[in-house]
């Protein structure tokens, strides 16, 4: 699986600020999210049917259950040894949002996180993703130096939302994506979150 307020009021249930029903409630990720937020995923492959520049990437053929199954039993095992934090957007006890940061694999490079993030579509454009990130990027102090991202340079409002939490590009990479036939430029980000570095 792979593009309001503050975190403290929302991390206690403040109302959505879209229609003020139901609540939302972003938190850590729960052994229960799995059904919902796969549900979300599997979305995408319809979705990108329809919108073939939808910004995140995906596998060729969907995985299957089995395959996610094994994805979030890693990724949970990497929570427990501290390689990775996720966190989840929860609305009237369904997850409608993931945000996971993984620490890097190279051995010189662990100081580094990437940052992947999901929200599903029917709640996206209500701030959301905003609010998920920054209390993401709050667990994240003290646990990476740096954090880094890539995203479509197609994904204006994507890119503009990095900004505003402090990314910065760092590069263009040409035809990054390739998907339908068709290439997409990916833009990299990094966010620095040594101890002293203005927010």
């Amino acid at each position: 699986m792979v593009g309001l307020g503050t975190a403290g009021l929302w991390s206690k249930g403040y109302p959505h600020p879209a229609d003020r029903v139901g609540t939302m409630v972003i938190r850590d990720l729960a052994w229960g999210d799995f059904h919902p937020i796969v549900e979300s995923y599997y979305a995408l492959y319809d979705e990108v049917k329809e919108s073939p520049d939808l910004g995140i990437s995906l596998f060729a053929q969907r995985p299957t259950m089995g395959h996610e199954g094994e994805w979030f039993a890693g990724l949970w095992r990497r929570i427990d040894e501290g390689a990775s934090l996720a966190s989840v957007a929860v609305e009237d006890g369904k997850a409608v949002a993931l945000c996971h940061v993984d620490r890097s694999e190279a051995p010189e490079a662990r100081h580094v996180g990437v940052l992947g993030i999901l929200v599903a579509r029917a709640w996206r454009g209500r701030g959301i993703g905003k609010e998920l990130l920054r209390y993401t990027l709050d667990r994240c102090r003290g646990r990476f130096e740096i954090v880094e991202l890539s995203v479509f340079v197609s994904n204006t409002r994507a890119r503009r939302l990095y900004e505003s939490l402090g990314f910065r590009s760092w590069g263009i990479e040409p035809k990054g994506l390739l998907r339908g036939g068709r290439y997409t430029d990916l833009e990299h980000m990094t966010l620095d979150l040594t101890p002293g570095t203005p927010r």
